[in-house]
C-alpha cells in the first residue's frame, strides 16, 4: 500500500509508476513519476539522495535514464516503490510531491528516430477492402514481414498539442489540387520506446526485446487520407503522416505491465526464423477512443497479429541500429468488430457511412474536434494499470 493520499486503489497507484517529464512554477524541466494525482519530482529526489541514477533524473528528458539499462531501471522503479509505500520515508518524499493539476507535462524523450508499423490485421484486412474493393484484402507480403515505414522524429509531440490541418496535394476529379485536407483522420496505436541502444550492423533478435524497450506510450498518428492516397504509391506514406503524431506525456515501463502479456494470435504460414518469438506474447491493452467526449470504438491490442519483439527484430534485422529515443508505433490497432476500429477510415468505411458523434452525422475530423485516447492493463492481484491518454484538438490550415 502506498502513504500517497488518494493513490490506493487509483489506475495510477503504486504498481504503475508511469514516467515522465514535467515543470512547475517557472522551474527547469525534470524528471518525475505519476502517483495518483501527484507528480514525484525524481531531479530533486535524485538531489537529495533519495534515489541514485546517475545524475539522469534532473534532466529535461528521459534520455540519459533510458541509457542506463534495465538493471538501473528495475533498480529505480524498486526503490521508488519503496520510498512511496514505507512510512519511514513520507517526512522526506511529501514535499517533493507535485500537484498532478500544477504540473505542465513535456514531450518525455527526445525522439532519434520513429518508425510506424501496420501490425493489425482485422485494420489492413479493412483498409484492403476500401482501397481494393474485389480484391484479396491483404497483399502477399503482408503474413510474411511486418510492414512500415520510417515517419519523421521531429513531428513527434506530446499529448495536448494543438494538431494543424496539413495542406498538401490531393486528387479531384478535374486533377491533382493542392490545399487543405478534407479527409483528415487519427490512428490509434501502441507505440514503444527504445532505451538501449544497439550496433551497427549487428541485427537485435525477437528474444531481447525487454533488453532494450524500456516502455510503452499511445499514439495517435494524424492521417491525411485524401493527400496519402495521392502520393502513396509507389514509395508509401510522405506527407500525409509527417505533419504531427501525438504520445502520450507519460511511459509506462514494461515492468508495470508484466501481467499484461498475453498469448498472441497464431502465425499462418510460419514466419522466418529471425521473427519466431519464444513464447509468442503480445499485451492485453485496452483502448478507447472518444471523439468530442463521446466514446466511438474500443480497440483490442491483444488482437495485433505482429508483436512489438516481432517488430523490433525485422526493423533492425537489416543492420540498422537501434538509438536511444527511439520510437516504433505498432500501426493502427483494430478488433474485428466495427466499433473496435482504430480509425475513422474504418468506422465510417471510408466516408460511405457516416455515424453519429454530438447529434450530427460526422465522417473524418472538423476543425476543433478532439479526439482522445485512453488504454488500460491489467496489473497484478486483480488491480487495473492506465497509461497516459493521448489527445489533441485540430486547429484550421495556416
Amino acid at each position: 500500500m502506498t502513504w500517497v493520499t488518494g493513490a490506493e486503489g487509483s489506475a495510477y497507484g503504486v504498481r504503475n509508476l508511469p514516467y515522465g517529464v514535467f515543470r512547475s512554477g517557472g522551474g527547469d524541466p525534470r524528471v518525475g513519476v505519476r502517483i495518483g494525482e501527484f507528480v514525484l519530482d525524481l531531479g530533486a529526489a535524485e538531489a537529495a539522495g533519495l534515489v541514485l541514477a546517475a545524475g539522469a533524473l534532473g534532466r529535461s528528458t528521459l534520455n540519459a535514464f533510458l541509457a542506463l539499462g534495465r538493471p538501473q531501471w528495475t533498480a529505480v522503479r524498486q526503490r521508488v516503490t519503496e520510498l512511496l509505500t514505507d512510512p519511514a520515508h513520507r517526512p522526506a518524499v511529501e514535499p517533493l510531491l507535485v500537484p498532478l493539476a500544477e504540473a505542465e507535462l513535456l514531450l518525455p524523450f527526445e525522439v532519434a528516430d520513429y518508425v510506424d508499423f501496420y501490425s493489425s490485421e482485422h485494420h489492413a484486412g479493412n483498409v484492403g477492402q476500401i482501397f481494393r474493393p474485389g480484391q484479396p484484402p491483404l497483399l502477399p507480403n503482408w503474413k510474411h514481414l511486418p510492414i512500415g515505414y520510417h515517419g519523421r522524429a521531429g513531428t513527434v509531440v506530446v499529448s495536448g498539442t494543438p494538431v494543424v490541418r496539413p495542406t498538401g496535394q490531393r486528387a479531384t476529379p478535374d486533377g491533382p489540387v493542392c490545399g487543405p485536407s478534407v479527409r483528415l483522420d487519427i490512428e490509434a496505436e501502441v507505440g514503444f520506446v527504445v532505451g538501449v541502444p544497439s550496433v551497427l550492423g549487428e541485427p537485435v533478435g525477437v528474444a531481447d526485446f525487454a533488453d532494450h524497450v524500456f516502455g510503452v506510450v499511445l499514439v495517435n498518428d494524424w492521417s491525411a487520407r485524401d493527400i496519402q492516397a495521392w502520393e502513396y504509391q509507389p514509395l508509401g506514406p510522405f506527407l500525409g503522416k509527417s505533419f504531427a503524431t501525438s504520445v502520450s506525456a507519460w511511459v509506462t515501463p514494461l515492468d508495470a505491465l508484466a501481467d499484461a502479456f498475453v498469448p498472441a494470435p497464431e502465425q499462418d504460414p510460419p514466419v522466418a526464423e529471425y521473427l519466431r518469438d519464444v513464447p509468442h506474447v503480445g499485451l492485453d491493452l485496452r483502448l478507447a477512443v472518444e471523439w468530442n467526449g463521446e466514446r466511438v470504438s474500443e480497440p483490442p491490442f491483444a488482437t495485433m497479429y505482429w508483436t512489438p519483439a516481432q517488430q523490433l527484430a525485422h526493423l533492425t534485422v537489416n543492420g540498422a541500429s537501434l538509438r536511444t529515443g527511439d520510437l516504433y508505433a505498432s500501426g493502427t490497432v483494430s478488433g474485428p468488430r466495427r466499433d473496435q476500429v482504430g480509425s475513422f477510415l474504418e468506422l465510417t468505411w471510408g466516408g460511405a457511412e457516416p455515424v453519429t458523434v454530438g447529434g450530427a452525422e460526422r465522417t473524418f475530423l472538423a476543425d476543433g474536434d478532439t479526439v482522445t485516447v485512453t488504454a488500460t492493463a491489467p496489473g497484478p492481484d486483480g488491480t487495473t494499470i492506465a497509461l497516459g491518454e493521448v489527445t489533441g484538438t485540430i486547429r484550421p490550415a495556416r
